[in-house]
Parts: C-alpha cells; structure tokens; sequence
C-alpha cells in the first residue's frame, strides 16, 4: 500500500498541472495575459496554493502554457524558409502567423513581451525574428519584397493584427486572414511604378 501511495500523488499532481495549464490557455488565448492568477486557478478547479507550488511565477506558467504555439510558430517559419521560392515562402508564413496569433490572443502578448525570466520564450522569439530576417533578405533578392521592408515592419504588422476584435473566434481568424493579405500587398514591390506603394 506505501508503495502505491506515491505513485498517487504524483498522478494527482500531474492532472492538476494540466488543469492549469489548460484553463491558463484557454484564458490568455480568450483574454490576453492580464488574467488574474486567482482567475487560473478557480478556472482549474484548483486553490492559489496549488497553482503557484506548480508555477512559482505568471512568467513560468506564460512559457509553459505557449511552448506549443512557439512550438508551431517556428514550424512556420522553417516551412517558409524551405520553399525553393522565398517570396512564395514569404507570403506564407505572414499568412499563418498571422492566423496562429489570431487564434491566441495571448501568444502574441507573450511573444512581443520580454520576461527576463522567460528564457525558453526569448529564445524563441529570437530563432523566429532570426529565420524571418533571413527569408526576407532572400525575398528581397526576387525583386518580389520591397526592399525598404524591415523586421521592424513585421513587428508592426504583428501588433496591428493583435488589435483585431470580433464577436467570435471564426470572424476573428476571417478578419486576420484579410490583414495578412493586405499587408502582402503592402510588402510586394510595385512593378510599375517602384517602390513607392
């Protein structure tokens, strides 16, 4: 019976980490990274006690609960890098990123923010920014990207596609999927009359 005992517990403890970790997504997906909390662990049926012995810090729950999102985000960004033809890649990976933060609302909260603490997420971060600039230099060498665009652009396109606000998750991602593409237009380089546009 001892023997059995802490097997129990660890089990125990193990569905209550992924109770929080599954009400800490839900939460910042629908309403951001300001989400008490109180609010997470009431979500998870589980005390504040509880809650902080698994995540110390909001920090170390906001990396762990987007490890899959980051996780997805860099398998963009690598499918973009691999195509043999980088503006086609480009306009991919601004496609679906801006999808991917569409669905969370909280992801490009944590994504644009840096925690000094949230090392795995910084790293993140950075091999994302890295592998974009990358396919953008090449981009540009098609003549397709204008070559005044910056990563600094796409940060801005991040956080205006972040202030998207719709009635449901559907009107939401419909709404971002229209963004993307007007900001595509926006990077191409104009063959008409240079790159003005």
């Amino acid at each position: 019976m001892t023997d059995r005992l802490p097997r129990i517990l660890r089990s125990d403890a193990q569905d209550n980490r992924e109770r929080i970790l599954d009400a800490a997504r839900a939460l910042f997906a629908a309403e951001g990274l300001d989400v008490p909390m109180r609010e997470i662990a009431r979500r998870a049926g589980v005390g504040p006690a509880t809650l902080y012995r698994r995540f110390p810090t909001k920090q170390t729950l906001i990396t762990e609960a987007f490890t899959d999102e980051m996780r997805a985000c860099h398998a963009i960004v690598d499918e973009g890098r691999a195509d043999p033809d980088p503006w086609r890649g480009f306009c991919r990976v601004i496609e679906k990123i801006c999808e991917l933060h569409a669905r969370n609302r909280g992801f490009t909260e944590a994504f644009m923010s840096a925690f000094p603490e949230a090392v795995d997420l910084a790293a993140g971060r950075e091999h994302t920014l890295n592998a974009i600039a990358e396919l953008v230099h090449r981009a540009k060498k098609t003549g397709h990207l204008r070559t005044d665009v910056a990563l600094d652009d796409l940060i801005l396109m991040l956080m205006a596609n972040r202030g998207i606000h719709a009635t449901s998750m559907a009107a939401r991602v419909t709404a971002s999927r229209r963004f993307a593409a007007l900001a595509i237009r926006a990077f191409q380089a104009s063959r008409t009359s240079g790159e003005t546009a």
